[in-house]
Protein backbone atom coordinates (compact mmCIF):
# COMPACT_ATOMS: atom_id res chain seq x y z
CA UNK A 1 0.00 0.00 0.00
CA UNK A 2 0.69 3.51 -0.02
CA UNK A 3 2.81 5.87 2.41
CA UNK A 4 0.25 7.58 4.63
CA UNK A 5 1.86 11.01 5.95
CA UNK A 6 1.19 11.79 9.61
CA UNK A 7 0.50 15.30 9.15
CA UNK A 8 1.16 16.37 12.73
CA UNK A 9 4.52 15.14 12.89
CA UNK A 10 5.47 15.67 9.41
CA UNK A 11 8.47 17.55 9.10
CA UNK A 12 11.47 18.20 6.29
CA UNK A 13 15.17 16.97 6.14
CA UNK A 14 17.48 18.85 8.00
CA UNK A 15 20.70 19.68 6.24
CA UNK A 16 22.30 19.50 9.67
CA UNK A 17 21.62 18.04 13.10
CA UNK A 18 21.36 21.23 15.69
CA UNK A 19 23.86 21.15 17.46
CA UNK A 20 25.84 21.82 14.64
CA UNK A 21 23.52 24.14 13.03
CA UNK A 22 23.93 26.14 16.35
CA UNK A 23 27.76 26.03 16.15
CA UNK A 24 27.64 27.40 12.31
CA UNK A 25 25.64 30.39 13.10
CA UNK A 26 27.64 30.96 16.70
CA UNK A 27 30.82 30.91 14.88
CA UNK A 28 29.78 33.06 12.32
CA UNK A 29 27.99 35.68 14.47
CA UNK A 30 31.29 35.62 16.59
CA UNK A 31 32.55 36.37 13.03
CA UNK A 32 30.90 39.45 12.54
CA UNK A 33 29.21 38.44 9.68
CA UNK A 34 25.37 38.72 8.80
CA UNK A 35 23.94 35.90 9.13
CA UNK A 36 20.59 34.30 6.58
CA UNK A 37 19.47 30.94 7.45
CA UNK A 38 16.79 28.86 5.39
CA UNK A 39 13.87 27.37 7.35
CA UNK A 40 10.03 26.47 6.18
CA UNK A 41 8.32 24.88 8.81
CA UNK A 42 8.00 24.84 12.50
CA UNK A 43 10.90 22.89 13.69
CA UNK A 44 13.54 24.16 11.45
CA UNK A 45 12.04 27.69 12.47
CA UNK A 46 12.18 26.84 16.30
CA UNK A 47 15.99 25.57 15.39
CA UNK A 48 16.96 28.04 14.00
CA UNK A 49 15.46 30.98 16.36
CA UNK A 50 17.64 28.50 19.29
CA UNK A 51 21.13 28.99 17.53
CA UNK A 52 20.56 32.55 17.05
CA UNK A 53 19.78 33.07 20.73
CA UNK A 54 22.85 31.20 21.49
CA UNK A 55 25.11 33.20 19.36
CA UNK A 56 23.32 36.07 21.23
CA UNK A 57 24.17 34.43 24.50
CA UNK A 58 27.68 33.88 23.47
CA UNK A 59 28.62 36.68 21.76
CA UNK A 60 26.51 39.49 23.45
CA UNK A 61 28.52 42.64 21.11
CA UNK A 62 26.77 41.15 17.95
CA UNK A 63 23.33 42.28 18.99
CA UNK A 64 22.32 44.07 15.93
CA UNK A 65 23.80 42.24 13.01
CA UNK A 66 20.17 42.24 10.97
CA UNK A 67 20.38 37.85 11.14
CA UNK A 68 17.18 36.55 8.99
CA UNK A 69 15.17 33.28 8.12
CA UNK A 70 14.59 33.24 4.52
CA UNK A 71 11.23 31.51 4.12
CA UNK A 72 9.93 31.46 8.13
CA UNK A 73 6.64 29.63 6.37
CA UNK A 74 5.33 27.89 9.18
CA UNK A 75 6.02 29.67 12.78
CA UNK A 76 4.43 28.73 16.15
CA UNK A 77 3.07 32.05 18.26
CA UNK A 78 5.71 31.06 20.89
CA UNK A 79 8.38 31.43 17.96
CA UNK A 80 6.65 34.25 16.51
CA UNK A 81 7.66 36.57 19.36
CA UNK A 82 10.88 35.20 19.92
CA UNK A 83 11.67 37.01 16.36
CA UNK A 84 10.72 40.14 17.51
CA UNK A 85 12.72 39.71 21.09
CA UNK A 86 15.47 37.95 19.20
CA UNK A 87 15.34 41.08 16.86
CA UNK A 88 15.42 38.47 13.55
CA UNK A 89 14.36 39.82 9.93
CA UNK A 90 11.38 37.34 8.60
CA UNK A 91 12.70 37.34 5.07
CA UNK A 92 9.79 35.96 3.23
CA UNK A 93 8.37 35.04 -0.16
CA UNK A 94 5.01 35.61 -0.49
CA UNK A 95 4.42 34.34 -3.84
CA UNK A 96 5.27 30.94 -2.09
CA UNK A 97 1.86 30.83 -0.21
CA UNK A 98 -0.49 30.69 -3.79
CA UNK A 99 1.57 27.61 -4.81
CA UNK A 100 1.75 25.68 -1.20
CA UNK A 101 -1.87 26.75 -0.26
CA UNK A 102 -3.00 23.78 -2.67
CA UNK A 103 -1.03 20.84 -0.33
CA UNK A 104 -0.19 22.52 2.97
CA UNK A 105 -3.13 21.22 4.83
CA UNK A 106 -2.59 17.69 3.62
CA UNK A 107 0.46 18.00 4.09
CA UNK A 108 1.30 19.86 7.74
CA UNK A 109 -2.21 19.16 8.65
CA UNK A 110 -4.04 21.83 11.23
CA UNK A 111 -0.48 23.23 11.80
CA UNK A 112 -1.69 25.17 8.40
CA UNK A 113 -2.62 28.00 10.77
CA UNK A 114 0.54 29.05 11.47
CA UNK A 115 1.66 29.33 7.77
CA UNK A 116 2.16 32.59 6.06
CA UNK A 117 1.78 34.93 8.91
CA UNK A 118 2.34 38.23 7.35
CA UNK A 119 -0.13 40.39 9.01
CA UNK A 120 0.97 38.26 12.31
CA UNK A 121 4.44 39.12 11.90
CA UNK A 122 3.87 43.14 11.48
CA UNK A 123 1.02 42.79 14.48
CA UNK A 124 3.95 41.53 16.59
CA UNK A 125 6.64 44.28 15.46
CA UNK A 126 8.62 41.52 13.78
CA UNK A 127 11.13 43.09 10.42
CA UNK A 128 9.34 41.62 7.26
CA UNK A 129 11.21 41.61 3.75
CA UNK A 130 9.56 40.58 0.42
CA UNK A 131 11.67 38.85 -2.29
CA UNK A 132 10.51 36.82 -4.85
CA UNK A 133 12.87 33.60 -4.08
CA UNK A 134 13.61 33.30 -8.20
CA UNK A 135 14.70 31.56 -9.68
CA UNK A 136 12.58 28.98 -7.40
CA UNK A 137 9.52 30.83 -7.69
CA UNK A 138 8.88 33.56 -10.38
CA UNK A 139 11.23 37.18 -10.01
CA UNK A 140 7.88 39.31 -11.48
CA UNK A 141 7.47 41.25 -8.22
CA UNK A 142 4.07 41.71 -8.89
CA UNK A 143 2.99 38.51 -8.09
CA UNK A 144 4.68 38.70 -4.57
CA UNK A 145 2.54 41.89 -4.30
CA UNK A 146 -0.93 40.13 -5.33
CA UNK A 147 0.08 36.86 -3.27
CA UNK A 148 0.10 39.01 -0.06
CA UNK A 149 -2.98 41.01 -0.80
CA UNK A 150 -4.83 38.65 -2.35
CA UNK A 151 -3.47 35.26 -0.62
CA UNK A 152 -5.18 33.43 -3.65
CA UNK A 153 -4.23 32.16 -6.68
CA UNK A 154 -3.50 33.31 -9.89
CA UNK A 155 -5.63 30.64 -11.93
CA UNK A 156 -8.42 32.06 -8.92
CA UNK A 157 -9.07 28.14 -7.91
CA UNK A 158 -9.69 27.63 -4.75
CA UNK A 159 -12.20 31.22 -5.29
CA UNK A 160 -11.95 31.89 -1.48
CA UNK A 161 -8.95 33.77 -0.18
CA UNK A 162 -6.65 31.78 1.92
CA UNK A 163 -6.63 32.39 5.79
CA UNK A 164 -7.51 35.96 5.13
CA UNK A 165 -6.72 37.40 8.52
CA UNK A 166 -3.79 37.48 7.34
CA UNK A 167 -3.70 39.32 4.11
CA UNK A 168 -1.74 42.38 3.64
CA UNK A 169 -2.88 46.20 2.42
CA UNK A 170 -0.77 46.76 -1.06
CA UNK A 171 0.71 49.95 0.62
CA UNK A 172 2.17 47.40 3.69
CA UNK A 173 3.16 44.89 1.10
CA UNK A 174 4.69 47.46 -0.79
CA UNK A 175 6.44 48.90 2.08
CA UNK A 176 7.95 45.32 3.11
CA UNK A 177 9.01 44.60 0.00
CA UNK A 178 11.35 47.89 -0.26
CA UNK A 179 11.74 49.01 2.87
CA UNK A 180 11.79 46.29 4.52
CA UNK A 181 14.49 44.14 2.09
CA UNK A 182 16.65 47.74 2.18
CA UNK A 183 16.72 47.22 5.83
CA UNK A 184 18.04 43.81 5.70
CA UNK A 185 20.97 44.96 3.75
CA UNK A 186 21.77 48.57 5.87
CA UNK A 187 20.51 50.23 3.11
CA UNK A 188 17.70 51.94 4.21
CA UNK A 189 19.25 54.96 4.09
CA UNK A 190 20.03 55.01 0.44
CA UNK A 191 16.93 53.20 -0.58
CA UNK A 192 13.43 51.78 -0.40
CA UNK A 193 11.65 54.45 -0.07
CA UNK A 194 11.13 58.05 -1.28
Amino acid sequence: GGHETNTSTSVGIAIYPEDKLTQLVVDADRAGLQVAVHAIGDKANHWVLNAFQKAREMNPDGQHRRHRIEHAQVVTAEDMIRFKDLDIVASVQPSHCIDDMKWAEKRIGDRVKQAFLWKSFLKNDVRLAFGTDWPVAPLNPLITLYAAVARKPLDGEPQSDWFEQEKLSIEKAIECYTMGSAYVEYSENAKGSL
